[in-house]
């Protein structure tokens, strides 16, 4: 439980000498959960959908437990069994957003928003931003937390910020963002990365002794470098790499970055596509204040996060409750509680033995919209010390 983990899907049948019970949550009423946020912007309204006897009867274990129709549950403890937090404070304490968009307008109708990104101009982040919110305004910003913190204080609209890469593996870095800010995931973009090697005008490749680009896109490109014999020294982006290079006016040094990045700051392209592997994507979160409504008219991925006693099974168990209900897991990322990071316990000689406590971030292919999605949940909440939906949102299906 302990290690870090990646799983391309929980559909794997459980062995015959395990036998899983159904959770009560499978017989679970039909439910409409209806609900504003505190700043008045939006109304979110999720369908619990399932089947229901015309007498309002649910049979639960051979008993019969008479259920409320529709939302004559409370608000709190819908909340409580449906943990996808919305949270905003009044709009009279908050400063005025930068821009006029509606941000209840769809992205598709043309509105200008603003997007903060990592880096600065020609980072591939700004590209993925772009994909995302055609027509944005891009707004760049030096670190991870700037982004989160800009979105929060309505400073933008948006933050498209990567989560993981085919080569390099996750961002941890976001990973613990998502958990320490009360943004929700809306939506999800797939960035090919096609690394150029730049330098200024006049340079040639034999005249080159370093070079300069993040730790991650030096190591995709790990054989090229290796073979023209160049130092590699990190810097913070890959943009800020080439900007740095073409501002000093460097002879010697070179830049790992995007093709745009040159063109963005007068540089010349030596070499295209170093990278070491051809299939490099970067998948991007596209992160909101509030959340979006999910539906079930497109392919959608739900991301969420939790926490598990220390037990044999455990693990096991939670990732069951997807199994048994045929619900595809894409990922699931192991991070150390940081407010909490080692739990004493007895161990078996009388002594106290220390161990990680871990959180555990699962995404999965279906919409909260779905009956089955919801079962698994509140099937998970029974076991789970702590629980919370970071998104429901469409899947990217392209890959580039």
């Amino acid at each position: 439980m302990a290690a870090s983990l990646v799983a391309r899907s929980a559909t794997t049948p459980l062995p015959r000498h395990v036998v899983s019970k159904p959770s009560h949550a499978d017989h679970f009423p039909k439910t409409t959960l209806s609900f504003e946020s505190r700043s008045g912007r939006r109304r979110i309204v999720l369908a619990l959908a399932s089947d229901r006897s015309d007498d309002n009867t649910s049979k639960i274990d051979g008993g019969d437990h008479r259920n409320p129709v529709g939302g004559a549950r409370e608000l709190r403890s819908a909340l409580e069994d449906f943990p996808y937090d919305v949270v905003s404070k009044d709009l009279h304490t908050l400063p005025r957003p930068l821009s006029s968009t509606d941000l209840s307008n769809p992205v598709s109708d043309g509105s200008r928003l603003r997007v903060a990104y990592q880096g600065v101009r020609g980072a591939y982040s700004e590209s993925a931003a772009e994909k995302a919110y055609p027509n944005c305004e891009a707004v760049p910003c030096e670190q991870f937390d700037a982004a989160f913190e800009a979105v929060e204080r309505w400073l933008v609209d948006r933050a498209v910020l990567p989560i993981e890469n085919s080569l390099g593996g996750s961002i941890h870095r976001n990973y613990d963002l998502l958990l320490r800010h009360r943004l929700h995931i809306v939506g999800e973009v797939k960035l090919a990365v096609r690394h150029c090697l730049l330098a200024n005008h006049g340079v040639e490749i034999e005249d080159l002794k370093r070079v300069l680009s993040h730790p991650q896109a030096l190591a995709q490109c790990e054989n090229t470098l290796t073979k023209l014999g160049l130092v590699r020294e990190a810097v913070d982006d890959t943009a800020g790499a080439a900007k740095h290079v073409a501002f000093h006016k460097l002879k010697d040094t070179g830049a790992v970055a995007s093709s745009a990045a040159a063109v963005i700051y007068g540089m010349q392209i030596l070499a295209q596509d170093i990278q070491d592997d051809s299939d490099n994507v970067t998948r991007f979160l596209m992160l909101a204040r509030e959340p979006i409504i999910p539906g079930t008219d497109k392919p959608f991925k739900t991301s969420i996060v939790f926490s598990l006693e220390e037990g044999p099974g455990v693990l096991f168990k939670a990732l069951a409750v997807f199994a048994l209900r045929q619900i595809n897991l894409t990922k699931i990322e192991s991070r150390p509680l940081r407010m909490q990071p080692l739990r004493a316990s007895d161990d078996s000689n009388g002594g106290l033995s220390k161990y990680f406590d871990y959180l555990f971030y699962v995404d999965f292919e279906a919409s909260m919209a779905d009956q089955s999605a919801q079962n698994a949940l509140r099937h998970l909440k029974e076991f789970a010390t702590f629980l919370r939906v970071l998104g429901s949102y469409p899947m990217d299906t392209s890959m580039t």
